[in-house]
């Protein structure tokens, strides 16, 4: 059996990043750039922080902001009719996880045109040909979306998200600049941070996990629990650990796979559309517990990395409870609420059904049947 690894070609990483991109465009060739960027961002100047050097080195672009938080088919959709128009050859996706994962989507279907129902997408997909060439730009340092082969995207008719799995749709060129992370809010500065150590910790603990990705993991859960409180406060120091543990923590899960957290996270997001990683957050305690028994010593050095002492002393009762306190103080600390009062019970089959057939679910070390699913939904009530 043989392990598979797919990263980035080129990143960049650091303060001052993004000036590297008008460089990349023009040895790239590029003549018309997709750029690929949220309402907000746009709106408030940071996308601006990009176009404004494409401006300077006289590179042509047009914006396409129809994206939504949690992008749905119709954006992808409209995307590449708006891509077409425009007479794009290449993209550059700015924002977090939405425009990056809207931007995967039609950079794929461009150039794999059969694909262009988005449903068919979902899973691993049966592409022949590389999506357009992209230099993803993130401004949250939370999904690493400029680093991995999968995306997400919402079915709004059947309450749902998908996930699509492809090789090909893995950004050429990732510019992580701690700079355009630095005027998200506290709260989302939070969550996505949550959904950074979630990528981390269900990466860590996937069937598939093996050598190499736990290096990536464990050091991103090393770097998340030492910067996220100072990130969310704003700080320099926090802002560029995140910057890089995030994108670490992207660089184990893509290729290994998570689990049941994100499995339950992107259905409550389909239902009631709950940010991401504030699904994340408050599934984490709650997931790591149903796991507990499954995980052998890695526990203890998930408690290791978050910053416990004495793990080695401990039995494995006591790291295991290290282990998910110290995420469930992390979470509390950064103001991520315990609750979701928008779950019905009335919902909370269709809720269990979804998650279980969610492309996340299989990597689970351990496997769950519909009650028990539902039992973790209802602690969130």
């Amino acid at each position: 059996m043989s392990n598979r690894f797919v990263l980035n070609t080129v990143s960049y990483h650091g303060n001052g990043a993004i000036e590297e991109i008008p460089g990349i465009a023009q040895r790239e060739g590029f003549k018309k750039v997709f750029v690929a960027s949220d309402p907000d961002l746009v709106k408030f100047g940071v996308t601006a922080k990009v176009t404004d050097l494409l401006d300077k080195a006289g590179i042509a672009y047009s914006v396409y902001s129809d994206i939504k938080p949690n992008p749905t088919i119709a954006n992808v959709q409209n995307g590449v009719k708006a891509f077409r128009e425009a007479g794009a050859d290449s993209i550059i996706a700015i924002g977090g996880g939405s425009s990056m994962d809207t931007a995967k989507a039609i950079g794929i279907i461009i150039t794999n045109p059969e694909f262009e129902d988005v449903r068919s997408l979902e899973g691993v997909a049966p592409t022949k040909n590389h999506a357009v060439k992209t230099i993803a730009v993130p401004t949250t340092a939370g999904t690493a979306a400029e680093v991995t082969i999968n995306y997400v995207i919402t079915d709004v008719e059947k309450e749902r998200k998908f996930v699509c799995v492809d090789e090909h749709d893995i950004p050429e060129y990732a510019v992580v600049d701690p700079e355009m992370m630095s005027s998200m809010p506290k709260s989302l500065t939070a969550s996505t941070g949550m959904d950074a150590l979630t990528h981390a910790i269900e990466g860590y603990t996937t069937k598939g996990a093996w050598e190499l990705s736990d290096m990536f993991h464990l050091e991103a859960i090393r770097l998340i629990a030492k910067s996220l409180r100072g990130a969310v406060a704003n700080e320099k120091e926090g802002r560029e650990g995140m910057a890089l543990g995030q994108y670490i923590a992207g660089m184990g899960f893509s290729n290994v796979g998570l689990g049941i957290d994100h499995a339950m996270a992107h259905t409550l997001s389909a239902h009631y559309d709950t940010p991401h990683g504030v699904a994340c957050a408050m599934f984490l305690p709650i997931t790591m517990e149903f796991n507990r028994d499954f995980c052998g010593e890695r526990y203890r050095e998930i408690a290791r990395a978050m910053g416990v002492e004495g793990v080695d002393s401990m039995s494995r009762e006591e790291y295991t409870d290290a282990a998910i306190g110290a995420v469930r103080q992390l979470s509390e600390d950064v103001g991520i609420p315990k609750k979701n009062e928008k779950i019905r019970e009335e919902d909370l089959d269709q809720l269990a059904t979804d998650a279980l057939n969610d492309a996340c679910y299989p990597g689970n070390p351990r496997e769950a049947d519909k009650e028990q699913v539902i039992a973790m939904f209802r602690q969130l009530m």
